[in-house]
């Protein structure tokens, strides 16, 4: 049995989503620094360069090697800039279902980019990886990324209370950690019909990166 992804790009019309590279470390450094970033991840604030330089080389690559999921770089296909990422974690490969979670940089949010990548990803998955179940979950608060959900077909499960720890900003510039409900929604092969295929921008391509 299949137990790890294969070392993977994946193309769209606008978007290319590759392993992270050190090229990449600036860029990514700044992105989580985001405000909106650091309030609904738990990454590390403030996010240094060391802590981007070990993401990249060390537990990026190690998620796909010990079976757990896959990260994914996503740039732009024309000035290859980093536009966020997505990740695969928490798979079960008996079951044949994974968790997604994503990040886009500020500069980027409002041109369908999330919902571009995630959707390719998901494509992927279904008909390349033969997976049954994609599975997200967004901070009850987290509109953004509950109108990315949705975008892409998902359907709302339901509430696990008290589930995750968000953080908010105070007057001093200070973050604290507050608690808030995830709302879980999947994303099964049936799904995508009439979604994925009804834009053109979501059609993907993939090559074995290695």
């Amino acid at each position: 049995m299949t137990t790890t992804f294969p070392d993977v790009s994946i193309s769209t019309e606008r978007l290319v989503l590759r392993p992270f590279e050190e090229a990449d470390v600036p860029a990514y450094t700044e992105m989580m620094n985001d405000e909106t970033v650091t309030a609904w991840t738990p990454v590390p604030h403030p996010f240094t360069r060391a802590d981007a330089e070990r993401w990249i080389h060390e537990i990026a690559p190690a998620q796909r090697t010990t079976g757990r999921g896959i990260v994914f770089a996503v740039t732009e296909f024309l000035t290859q800039r980093l536009v966020g990422t997505v990740r695969l974690k928490n798979t079960d490969w008996r079951v044949l279902t994974t968790e997604a979670a994503y990040a886009t940089a500020p500069w980027a949010r409002g041109e369908g980019y999330a919902t571009e990548s995630l959707l390719a990803v998901a494509k992927w998955l279904f008909r390349d990886r033969k997976f049954e179940r994609l599975e997200l979950r967004t901070a009850a608060d987290n509109t953004a990324s509950q109108q990315v959900a949705q975008k892409i077909g998902a359907i709302s499960e339901g509430v696990l209370r008290n589930a995750w720890l968000a953080r908010i900003r105070a007057a001093d510039g200070t973050w604290t950690d507050t608690r808030t409900d995830l709302i879980v929604w999947s994303l099964l092969p049936e799904d995508l019909d009439g979604v994925a295929d009804g834009s053109a921008e979501s059609g993907y391509a993939y090559s074995d990166w290695s």
